[in-house]
């Protein structure tokens, strides 16, 4: 134990004692108490600690961020430093997640595919004709790459609806006095029409029992002939009281028909029918 010129104790607190001055050396707090050294039997999963920087959508979103940090001419890409450093990258994401790595391999096993084809000679071509450059169709998808990611990240600056802001809603208390519509005259018309077509959907119809007599009109209909020589067969009916009593009447002619007391007559087909009374015998 170390003292100072006044014999307290430095860097070490008495047992059972803490130094007033904590935050200076204590590593961390743990439920409010300062801790000074890591506990010995602390366990810390693999994986606890990692962080990651940078995030890539992909492995042509990797090799771009590469070629652009470098500052490398995309049009004239130094295959040997960009695939060393994407291999880099490639192994230490291979290590934690193969399967996250498999699209990234295939860039790899493309970028040095290119390194390869640049080490050999050129394919002899026609004078006045460039030779085929193997990072032209990389440089390609790499540019179409590019511009569709600068042209997500316009769109994406551009305030969206939910994300940006919200449609402002402001409540307006009514008046507490009603306002009715006005109701012109059609309007008035078409109700008064629906009314009427429910009424005559619910109408009642009363029947009531009438006792008509046969024998009754029997002698009304020998009255009506009395003293005629013809009465048409149509003049023989009042239409002024009813059907039923028109029904009867009808029968009292076929009755008077049937025990020959009246005579039907037409002089052709669809002529007038008259009615007389029949001769008796001499």
């Amino acid at each position: 134990m170390t003292t100072d010129t006044t014999g307290a104790p430095t860097g070490v607190a008495e047992l059972g004692q803490m130094p007033e001055v904590v935050d200076q050396v204590a590593l961390a707090r743990l439920y409010g108490e300062p801790l000074f050294a890591m506990p010995q039997d602390l366990y810390i999963p693999p994986d606890a600690l990692e962080v990651f920087l940078e995030a890539f959508e992909g492995p042509l979103d990797l090799l771009l961020y590469l070629i652009r940090k470098q500052n490398f001419n995309i049009l004239d890409i130094p295959m040997l430093s960009v695939t060393k450093q994407y291999l880099v990258y490639v192994e230490q994401i291979r290590k934690r997640n193969l399967e996250l790595a498999a699209e990234y391999l295939l860039m790899a096993a493309m970028l040095i595919e290119i390194k390869s084809r640049m080490l050999l000679p050129p394919k002899k071509v026609a004078e006045g004709e460039e030779a085929e450059d193997p990072r032209a169709e990389l440089v390609r998808r790499l540019l179409e790459y590019e511009q569709m990611k600068l042209a997500a990240a316009r769109l994406n600056s551009i305030p969206q609806y939910g994300r940006d802001f919200l449609k402002a809603n402001v409540y307006i208390e009514q008046s507490l006095k009603p306002r009715f519509p006005d109701v012109g005259v059609e309007e008035l018309q078409s109700a008064w029409r629906d009314i009427l077509k429910r009424a005559k959907l619910v109408q009642h119809h009363k029947i009531s029992r009438e006792e008509l007599s046969v024998r009754e009109h029997m002698s009304i209909v020998l009255k009506k002939l009395q003293g005629q020589r013809f009465v048409g067969f149509e003049d023989l009916f009042d239409t002024t009281q009813g059907t039923p009593v028109l029904v009867v009447t009808f029968i009292a002619l076929l009755e008077l028909a049937k025990e020959t007391l009246i005579e039907i007559t037409q002089a052709e087909a669809f002529a007038p029918i008259y009615v007389r009374l029949a001769y008796a015998p001499t």
